[in-house]
């Protein structure tokens, strides 16, 4: 009986006209445990739901998840099994015990109610530039304690809290064969081209993006074998340190307003029907 109703409100929620449709982040976003399914992301970044997701455990010898209250420690098993292991390398970085996980997924991805227009597929995770210098944190100390920006002149430059530890962690990052994308402020990126005296071809993954000074941004591409899955377009070739270049020129030097540019036009919020079609599946299968 219980699964007939489940099947009846799908067909109400898919058929009623999309007005009347409840909102797909207020659905994902009361789910509190992952769904009974082969760990499967579906849709891409920003559109989409993961099926059998994992959930970080809350701490761990390298690590803690922060923000507990928001339930979003979760993410297929790939991404799992990277947060934990660049945890273990960022815990032998001098003054770094491991790393402060922020935002991953919701317990089965989609829409959030809050913040992110992506992290909908468990392959997204954002970790604090602050280094973990304690694993001890109450789950009350991780709902005040904040990170710190490591940005200068509106994310031109870096600052002095900065480090050498920072920029191994995230080459160490982007070198990992599942890590499509890694996002941060202009700035970084540009400290980063400056600094290496190796092999640069792990810089084409680290990309600059406004707001990604407090934390780096973690994009896996999809697994193997998730035919559901749409990876975003590769990055362009080289090592794109002449683009980061371009945003912190443009940074200091902004170019007048274009009166001719059209003005943004709002977001609209998805409904279930917006999200593939296994999603409602992953929403309600329990």
């Amino acid at each position: 009986m219980g699964r007939f109703l489940a099947t009846c409100f799908l067909i109400v929620a898919l058929t009623a006209p999309a007005q009347a449709q409840p909102l797909a982040k207020e659905l994902f976003g009361a789910q509190r445990s992952g769904s009974p399914h082969q760990p499967a992301p579906f849709g891409g970044y920003s559109r989409g739901c993961v099926a059998g997701a994992v959930q970080l455990p809350e701490t761990g010898p390298s690590w803690q998840a922060m923000r507990l209250s928001r339930n979003r420690n979760w993410g297929h098993p790939e991404l799992v099994d990277f947060v934990v292991g660049l945890s273990a390398f960022a815990a032998k970085q001098p003054g770094w015990k491991g790393l402060y996980i922020g935002d991953m997924s919701q317990p089965r991805g989609g829409p959030m109610t809050s913040g992110h227009r992506s992290h909908q597929i468990g392959l997204d995770a954002d970790i604090w530039m602050l280094p973990a210098t304690r694993l001890d944190l109450t789950p009350q100390q991780r709902e005040t304690v904040s990170s710190i920006s490591m940005q200068r002149a509106k994310g031109a430059y870096v600052n002095k809290s900065w480090s050498p530890a920072h920029h191994e962690i995230l080459r160490a990052a982007a070198k990992d064969k599942r890590v499509a994308r890694i996002f941060v402020f202009p700035g970084a990126k540009v400290q980063m081209c400056a600094d290496e005296r190796g092999n640069r071809d792990w810089l084409r993954k680290v990309r600059p993006w406004w707001g990604h000074h407090y934390h780096f941004h973690v994009r896996l591409a999809c697994p193997r074998g998730a035919r559901g899955c749409a990876n975003q377009d590769a990055p362009p070739p080289g090592d794109g340190c002449a683009e980061a270049q371009q945003w912190v020129h443009n940074i200091l030097n902004p170019p007048p307003p274009d009166p001719d540019a059209p003005k943004p036009k709002p977001r609209r919020e998805y409904t279930l029907s917006d999200l593939p079609q296994q999603c409602a599946t992953v929403l309600h299968q329990n």
